[in-house]
């Protein structure tokens, strides 16, 4: 998409793109297709599968080259990290406050900053796949209930090789965020045309809804990376078992 429309960031986020789009370009060949699919004006929300710690910088870069930079929602954890921190907040990004009482306050930031006419960005599975075969997992529900709360486009986004650069789990089960340094990895992200929810809209948003809405949201994922990855995706999805302070929400 040409052009690069109005940033409601400003100065922070053509700072924080000057930091660190060098670096991803020592160690990404990117491959970006589907930037026709990202609207030119108006709130809209992306969903996208997380495959890396390191992917959300090249998701990132994906979604900064289309002219729409997205607000991210975020580990609340993540800023208080000195500097990361002070970027995430002045880059407009959403804390996450998982399994406390401040979590639906995210949601509400979401759908404000949709209605506001931002790109609001989701990990529908909540956090990296556990999928032995790196396929989406079971999605949850925040994208669905900010999609049908807002009637905002939902723009899958699908990407892979960032797990090469930045492995997400070691053999075993225990986490790996070890870079490996390979110059230059692949790495493709696609965006699709929007979710067809529309049989969803005025409904109320029953526990059913939702499942199904979130379902068809991870379905686009899924095929979007079936046709990176030029495989056939498994017939179910893996599900990781929630808190059930988690599963109350």
């Amino acid at each position: 998409m040409p052009g690069n429309p109005r940033s409601p960031y400003g100065f922070w986020y053509r700072l924080a793109a000057a930091i660190v789009k060098p670096v991803l370009a020592l160690f990404v060949k990117h491959h970006w297709r589907g930037h026709e699919h990202i609207p030119a004006e108006g709130g809209f929300i992306t969903v996208v599968n997380h495959i890396s710690y390191f992917d959300p910088l090249t998701y990132g870069h994906f979604q900064y080259d289309s002219g729409r930079p997205p607000r991210l929602l975020a580990k609340a954890s993540l800023f208080t990290i000195p500097f990361v921190g002070m970027m995430l907040r002045r880059t407009g990004q959403i804390p996450v406050h998982r399994g406390t009482a401040d979590a639906a306050l995210a949601l509400r930031a979401a759908v404000d900053a949709v209605n506001n006419g931002d790109c609001v960005a989701v990990y529908p599975e909540g956090t990296v796949t556990r999928d032995p075969r790196m396929w989406p997992m079971t999605g949850r529900s925040g994208a669905a209930r900010i999609a049908l709360a807002t009637g905002a486009p939902v723009i899958p986004v699908a990407q892979w090789g960032a797990h090469r650069i930045a492995p997400p789990y070691a053999r075993g089960g225990r986490g790996d965020r070890r870079l490996r340094p390979v110059l230059r990895q692949p790495v493709h992200v696609v965006a699709g045309p929007p979710v067809d929810l529309s049989r969803y809209a005025g409904k109320a948003l029953t526990s059913d809804v939702l499942k199904d809405a979130t379902e068809d949201i991870m379905a686009a994922i899924t095929a979007l990376l079936a046709d990176i990855r030029d495989e056939q995706p498994p017939a179910e999805r893996h599900t990781v078992r929630r808190p059930a302070r988690e599963r109350t929400r």
